[in-house]
């Protein structure tokens, strides 16, 4: 074992203890490994080897613990991309099929997670990497196919899990000494446009702009350089430099895939509802929710204004996603999400809302990203008669994930198929995907179709682990008399704690949105 993890590992026994945000400070006497989320596999990694050098940084400790959860997740890829599944049907092999980008994903997670000097970055990428070992089993759990799992290499995909765990304790504990965090911390400013700081000049001008210069043209009626949204994404060279698709006006009904190799795309279309990208995979039909996507984005840097995303698969068809966004530092605004079941997979890493729409039943916004929706309309839609509705679903598995959906200065309403039967249906904030679910909602209007008790369990688990706060709302269904009682419910009263997920706190947006140019609020 790495040396540099002993000390590492005993750093995080003596300063670290937990809080519903993560990892602090603290003044414990414990032994190496006792803080660690899984301590019995730290204590079996440390070994007795002496402890390194005085001279040795947080960072280089860090950096060690990441390279031995590297390690397993290298094998981890290796062993599932050659399990034999000649036997598995085909929803089994495209549950599968998921796993193996997932697994391959992590990897790339920690490879940039190891080098990195940023560790709020890290914290996110991290974040990820724990997230895409869930979402796996989720494949196979979504088509009833658990057994499936197996076939999997059960005791080194744990361990890899358990070691993610353990790195992302780690992480936080130098983070939450490091004079760079500080420093951008005490720096993070709101620019004289109204922009964050984290969107470039040329991304913001592109934003603004009402005729802003494509790279490529699609549209339907040849006019164009392409006809379908998929052609013009395989043209677009993906680099690190901006590259606009204008799509024009048309109902595209097409499955778009962004790999995580195509970095910094930006959609532009011809406004709301001019502008559609339309599909209906859904789970009812074979597909696994992951892969229902009508556009799925994994590359860095993504932007999408004036444009529709939509699943047309209907209530009936249980999870069909109109959008899933693993991309970091992504950004919409002024767009359309229409679904009914699991519309908007907010999957993973950093991401921003503005200015959008988001129609749907049942947790038909969810995931496990670090995300913000600020002065957005959020539309519950008419569901199934035997349906509940939940705007929210939270899928943070870890406490130590710097993940949770915030919704901000945003309206909560029935949309004009609810409206005359909202009487009928019971209709929710969000219940507990998983066990450290944290999902904020502060200075929203909430209309009179909220349920008073505001928010429901997932099968009356996960009540005191959660975090669900309510800051400043208004509205009908805005009152929290009659809330749950639930010891992980908050009522926040105090701007400080609820300025943790302003969008300059807990998004991080002033280093990054104004590159965009979409405007937003960097605080309450």
């Amino acid at each position: 074992m790495d040396t540099k993890l002993v000390l590492v590992l005993a750093f995080l026994s003596v300063h670290v203890v937990s809080s519903p945000f993560g990892l602090v400070h603290g003044s414990t006497t414990m032994s190496p490994c006792s803080q660690a989320p899984y301590p019995e596999l730290c204590n079996s990694l440390i070994g007795t080897k002496p402890l390194g050098t005085p001279d040795e940084t947080q960072f280089d400790l860090r950096k060690s613990a990441i390279r031995v959860t590297l390690n397993q997740a290298q094998q981890a890829y290796s062993l599932v991309s050659s399990m034999d599944v000649s036997s598995f049907d085909k929803r089994a092999k495209l549950a599968w099929a998921d796993c193996l980008e997932l697994y391959d994903d992590t990897v790339y997670q920690l490879n940039r997670s190891i080098n990195s000097k940023d560790q709020t970055s890290a914290q996110t990428w991290l974040s990820a990497a724990i997230t895409n070992q869930q979402t796996c089993k989720n494949g196979f759990i979504d088509l009833n196919l658990s057994s499936h799992l197996e076939s999997f290499p059960v005791n080194m995909l744990s361990d890899l899990s358990k070691l993610l765990g353990n790195s992302l304790a780690l992480n936080k504990a130098t983070s939450s000494i490091s004079s760079n965090f500080a420093k951008m911390t005490r720096n993070r400013r709101l620019l004289a446009d109204g922009f964050p700081e984290w969107v470039s000049s040329a991304d913001r001008k592109l934003l603004q702009s009402s005729s802003p210069s494509a790279d490529i043209v699609v549209a339907q009626d040849g006019s164009g350089n392409y006809k379908t949204i998929s052609e013009a994404v395989a043209a677009s060279n993906g680099g690190t430099n901006r590259f606009v698709i204008y799509i024009k006006a048309g109902v595209y009904n097409e499955n778009v895939v962004i790999k995580r190799s195509m970095k910094n795309l930006m959609f532009i279309g011809d406004g709301i509802d001019a502008t559609i990208v339309t599909g209906n995979k859904n789970n009812q039909a074979g597909s696994t929710t992951f892969r229902s996507a009508t556009v799925g984005v994994s590359g860095d840097g993504f932007i999408a204004r004036d444009m529709t995303f939509e699943n047309t698969a209907g209530p009936q068809k249980h999870q069909a996603v109109a959008l899933r966004s693993s991309s970091d530092h992504s950004v919409f605004y002024s767009c359309s999400f229409k679904g009914y079941q699991d519309t908007l997979y907010v999957y993973a890493l950093r991401q921003f809302f503005r200015n959008c729409n988001v129609y749907g039943t049942v947790d038909f916004i969810f995931g496990n990203a670090v995300v913000v929706f600020q002065s957005c309309n959020i539309y519950v839609r008419k569901p199934m008669s035997n349906q509940q509705n939940t705007v929210t679903a939270q899928g943070r598995t870890d406490p130590n994930q710097n993940t949770g959906i915030v919704i901000h200065n945003s309206i909560v309403t029935a949309s004009s198929d609810m409206k005359p039967v909202q009487g009928s249906f019971k209709t929710y904030l969000g219940r507990p995907w998983h066990k450290y679910s944290r999902t904020v909602f502060m200075k929203c209007t909430l209309d009179s179709l909220i349920n008073p008790a505001g928010w429901a369990p997932w099968s009356g688990s996960f009540l005191s682990t959660l975090y669900y706060g309510e800051y400043m709302n208004t509205g009908a269904g805005a009152s929290t008399g009659g809330r749950v009682k639930w010891p992980g419910y908050h009522v926040i009263t105090s701007p400080t704690e609820a300025g943790k997920f302003t969008v300059g706190n807990f998004l991080g947006g002033d280093g990054w949105i104004p590159a965009s140019g979409v405007p937003y609020t960097a605080g309450l």
